[in-house]
């Protein structure tokens, strides 16, 4: 048998819950794993964006922040 903990949960997670299960006999316990499961794939991503924007930046600056283009904002 699997190590098993007993943790407080306020009616009102339970209740969301239990709208959460895909099938009746579905644990509480797979439910969180497959709500924690999606959480952290989508930090993954987030992670990932965040670095393609750092990665982007100095380009970016390069084509949006030059002298010639400032000329249009005068005209």
């Amino acid at each position: 048998m699997e190590d098993q903990s007993t943790i407080l949960i306020e009616k009102r997670v339970i209740s969301l819950l239990k709208k959460a299960k895909e099938h009746p006999r579905q644990t509480y316990s797979e439910i969180l794993e497959r709500i924690i499961n999606s959480y952290l794939k989508i930090k993954e991503r987030d992670q990932y964006d965040k670095f393609i924007h750092e990665v982007q930046k100095p380009k970016m600056n390069e084509l949006w922040n030059n002298k010639e283009d400032e000329i249009w904002d005068k005209i």
